[in-house]
């Protein structure tokens, strides 16, 4: 096929976003998307934002591989995935309200679907730390009511599907030291001296 024939059937780039935002909705009306999805670029990188039709059900960092994220997204939520940003829009706001300190919490409908057993007990009660605190690893295996299982606190944070939204940043060692962050160090630094400036 020549160039010039190629090129004449290759919609420009706004009949192509025309086309998308015909498709978003019409999925969104006949009740075919499962999962939208959008990215927002933040002082700790881009984030991929994801949410069902219950809520927000995963955040992710650049460090994950967005793409990885949606395709283990397919395999447990729903392989009706889109990128479709308005369904985000609140918590695309709300981050931006946060990362400028105009936001201490995050007022969004949740899917918890992603984190089961003991990791969702970890999970809800990591939503208790407030803004600007910190609870040690040890505290916080205390508070869900098993002491001794503070590893198994780490990985319930290390697997928190909602970083930044659901505070596993807040979570430290019994030094005080950050210990790792599903980010990485620079991001929970970066959090941890945004909440406490």
């Amino acid at each position: 096929m020549s160039t010039k024939l190629f090129d004449t059937l290759t919609p420009d780039p706004d009949t192509l976003a025309r086309l998308h935002r015909r498709l978003e909705h019409a999925a969104e009306q006949a009740g075919l998307l499962d999962v939208a999805y959008r990215a927002v670029d933040t002082p700790v990188g881009t984030l991929l934002l994801a949410a069902t039709a219950v809520g927000v059900v995963r955040v992710a960092y650049d460090v994950e591989d967005h793409d990885a994220v949606l395709v283990r997204l397919a395999a447990a939520v729903s392989p009706r995935i889109l990128h479709s940003p308005k369904r985000l829009d609140a918590l695309a706001r709300q981050l931006d309200e946060y990362f400028t300190k105009r936001r201490t919490t995050f007022d969004v409908p949740l899917d918890l679907r992603l984190a089961d057993g003991f990791r969702r007990n970890v999970i809800e009660r990591l939503r208790h730390i407030g803004y600007g605190h910190r609870e040690s690893y040890a505290a916080l295996a205390a508070a869900v009511g098993n002491p001794r299982a503070v590893r198994a606190v780490g990985t319930a944070c290390a697997h928190n599907p909602l970083p930044v939204v659901i505070p596993c940043h807040r979570v430290v060692r019994s030094d005080g030291s950050t210990g790792r962050y599903v980010g990485g160090p620079h991001a929970k630094v970066t959090l941890l001296e945004l909440e406490a400036a």
